[in-house]
């Protein structure tokens, strides 16, 4: 990996430690987005295997999702993150980890969720990132993930996001569609969801492991 990219998913890492507590704080958990749960859920048998892929301090979609009575693993780049995961779920099992590079056994789950990560990992590594959702995935299984909406190459934002630098990077969504397929994820439904902080918005889309 060169050394920028290492260097941009620092830049990551370092800013979801500063921001933790503040963004935690300031996410909503009642939004439209959090709503789109309910077509995972319906897909899934009780108590599946789950992975929280950037599942950050763990609320609210951990922590629904465990409420659920599924078993949820999470991984995040953010050390500060996951110790507030831990805290907000404690039947969470969390692990520090890099999405493109998933610490997890192949075809250990039944469902993946992505909320508001891919986005902030270049945009080169989103097929190898999708591949590692396939691949923790077990065919026939489920995964509802966030991913841009427009072409972005990349947009490193210095100060202005919760008080700490913030890099984002993502194709737009037909490229984005396009990478799923090609990493053996089938898209099934698509939704436009605005982003409950306010920061514009975003392309979700549940896809089967296939």
């Amino acid at each position: 990996m060169s050394p920028l990219r290492d260097a941009r998913r620092e830049l990551v890492r370092r800013g979801y430690d500063e921001a933790a507590a503040r963004y935690h704080e300031a996410r909503p958990v009642d939004g439209a987005d959090l709503a789109l749960l309910d077509h995972l859920e319906e897909r899934l048998a009780p108590a599946a295997r789950v992975l929280d892929a950037g599942c950050g301090a763990g609320v609210p979609v951990a922590r629904r999702l465990t409420a659920c009575g599924h078993r949820v693993a999470g991984v995040d780049i953010s050390h500060r993150q996951l110790l507030l995961a831990r805290d907000h779920v404690p039947e969470l099992s969390a692990a520090e980890g890099d999405m493109a590079a998933l610490p997890l056994a192949g075809g250990r789950f039944d469902g993946l969720v992505s909320y508001y990560a891919v986005i902030h990992v270049p945009r080169e590594d989103h097929g190898a990132l999708l591949s590692e959702f396939r691949r923790v995935l077990r065919t026939g299984g489920w995964a509802l993930v966030c991913l841009g909406s427009g072409d972005n190459p990349q947009d490193h934002d210095t100060n202005s996001w919760l008080g700490t630098p913030m890099y984002w990077s993502h194709f737009d969504a037909p490229s984005t569609l396009a990478l799923m397929e090609d990493a053996g994820l089938r898209p099934e439904l698509r939704w436009e969801v605005i982003d409950p902080m306010g920061h514009g918005s975003h392309s979700f889309v549940l896809a089967q492991a296939i």
